[in-house]
């Protein structure tokens, strides 16, 4: 076989071992994401707890790193303190490190077992979480046979010249090979793949017993380094967990890196197979850390607060605050996410509405400027949401969550609209109010002001159907969509008498009352419709919306700004 193909068949059985470690985080991430959080939560209480916690979730997720981004994103919200958080993953190393010695044992045979029950479960199943656990089982026949391949594979490079003289280089040079196995589970986001694979290669000789302990060593740095980097953005409190979790690794692997020659005698009386040698120097390793670092959590944790101080408050309105990335992969807790950062732009757009009234009422264009400021904020929010509901579409959603992620766009998307009715229409008018000093009467201004303050009760009403789904208060939201339209009616009717008296200043602000009130009813429209699809779904949603020959009359006449002819 010439060594092209040698490369290839290496290369595709390492890449079918990460893709086999993905999908069991996946599935189980997707299946059991909400349990696990849940756990976490509530094992958190003391070191001790959440340290078996650490070792419980990342059995499950095999994977380290999906336990640190997980806890990061915790930490951020506050939901967790750091001790606590730096606790779970010492547990969290362990606990892959228990993984790899399950996957040392010869249990090769069941990978096409798996595979065959993953894949028959997959497709018959019905519900997501049996699908969710077909793929755990594919996963699962993917790492094994994953190493299958990789046995075969090693085995003719065992006698490449190049091969031996590069791995030969590293026979001396602990450092280098430490580096290495940091550098490449880096890249490929997983430690239990790295270990599994230096197992591999100590297993068929290719390198030796020192410098394959060398090489876990970096690949238990190298697990920490990628969630570290990957906060790079992220707030203080998050990314304190990866840099005390790679505090700790690193210092740890460092006191051990130049006596790993010694360790190997002591590690073979136990067992004398060098693929048990690696995953035992991996345990040992990893429950001593532990050991060591528990007592040593709190001057930790002191130093990652020293070293990543919690930053100024953002002062920015726009910068979205609960859109948590690496939810993405959990649709139900990315849409829980999106639910709350489109309740706090409704947060923006309350605060619009009710400033926009005092606009009118004072001539106040400091307040017309800031409500202008607003909307850009509300704008950018709009535009976080948006994405970050379009990222959480890419993963498997069901079809409960499918349709709740398309009303908490449809809703966002009518909020922004209210947004640009206040800012490009309403504020518009106060400004054009303002340059002509005009004023309006006491009594419509009154009108006004009432006509506003249902509006703002049914904003808020708006925020309560759409967080709850509740459907007695979808049909309030409804009845009060009614009788906003027969307070329109009845603001029309005063307005119509004042200009039939002759008021100077009610024919001088006639068009710009009109045309608030209209902007008003519109504002209630968008905010209405949140419950269009909850009464519908309980068949209360009327076929047709059309009004009766005379009630059309009224509207007409009031749209035209004329008296309605009887």
């Amino acid at each position: 076989m010439s060594g092209f193909h040698l490369i290839v068949e290496f290369v595709g059985a390492v890449a079918l071992l990460l893709w086999g470690v993905r999908m069991v985080r996946t599935g189980m991430t997707r299946a059991f994401g909400a349990v696990l959080r849940r756990a976490l939560t509530a094992c958190s209480r003391n070191r001790f707890t959440a340290f078996g916690a650490g070792v419980f979730v990342t059995g499950l997720l095999q994977s380290s790193t999906a336990t640190a981004l997980l806890l990061s994103s915790f930490a951020g919200r506050g939901l967790v303190a750091l001790p606590v958080a730096l606790a779970v993953m010492l547990g969290a190393n362990v606990g892959t490190a228990v993984t790899a010695q399950v996957f040392s044992f010869d249990v090769y045979w069941l990978a096409s077992a798996a595979v065959a029950v993953g894949v028959f479960t997959f497709m018959a199943g019905s519900g997501d979480r049996v699908r969710h656990l077909g793929r755990i089982a594919i996963g699962l026949g993917l790492m094994l046979l994953s190493l299958q391949l990789l046995g075969a594979a090693i085995a003719p490079i065992q006698q490449s010249p190049v091969f031996l003289s590069v791995l030969g280089a590293l026979h001396d040079q602990p450092i280098l090979a430490f580096l290495i196995a940091a550098a490449v589970t880096w890249l490929v986001h997983s430690s239990l793949s790295m270990i599994l694979l230096v197992m591999s290669l100590a297993a068929a000789g290719v390198i030796a017993l020192p410098v394959a302990l060398a090489m876990v060593l970096g690949a238990n740095v190298g697990g920490a380094v990628g969630p570290y980097i990957d906060q790079a953005g992220g707030q203080p409190a998050a990314r304190r967990v990866a840099l005390g979790n790679l505090a700790m690794r690193f210092l740890s692997a460092l006191a051990v890196l130049f006596v790993t020659p010694q360790l190997v005698p002591l590690l073979a009386m136990v067992e004398p197979s060098p693929a048990r040698v690696i995953v035992n120097f991996h345990l040992v390793f990893n429950i001593a850390a532990s050991i060591v670092g528990l007592p040593l959590i709190g001057v930790v944790s002191w130093a990652c607060m020293r070293l990543l101080p919690d930053a100024p408050v953002a002062a920015d309105p726009g910068l979205p605050r609960y859109l948590d990335p690496h939810a993405l992969d959990t649709p139900g807790e990315a849409l829980a996410c999106a639910m709350r950062e489109t309740l706090r732009l409704g947060d923006h757009i309350e605060v619009m509405l009710r400033q926009s009234i005092d606009v009118f009422e004072r001539d106040d264009a400091r307040m017309m400027k800031e409500v202008e400021r607003a909307d850009d904020a509300v704008d950018r929010l709009y535009e976080a949401i948006k994405l970050y509901l379009i990222g959480t579409s890419r993963a498997e959603l069901s079809l409960e969550e499918s349709s709740r992620a398309a009303e908490i766009l449809t809703f966002v998307t009518n909020l922004e609209h209210v947004g640009d009715i206040i800012d490009k229409n309403l504020m518009e008018l106060a400004a054009k109010k303002i340059k002509n000093r005009w004023a309006f009467s006491s009594e419509g201004m009154a009108e006004l002001r009432a006509f506003h303050g249902l509006v703002l009760d049914n904003l808020r009403l708006a925020f309560n159907v759409f967080a709850t789904r509740d459907l007695a208060l979808a049909r309030r939201l409804m009845a009060g969509k009614t009788a906003l339209r027969e307070a329109e009616h009845r603001a029309a009717e005063s307005h119509f008498a004042r200009l039939r008296e002759g008021r100077p200043e009610s024919i001088e602000t006639s068009s710009v009352h009109m045309d608030v009130v209209r902007d008003l009813k519109r504002i209630n429209g968008h905010l209405a419709s949140v419950a269009y699809p909850i009464l519908e779904a309980a068949g209360e949603l009327a076929d047709t919306r059309l009004r009766s020959g005379e009630e059309n009359g009224v509207s007409d006449a009031i749209d035209r700004g004329k008296p309605a002819v009887p």
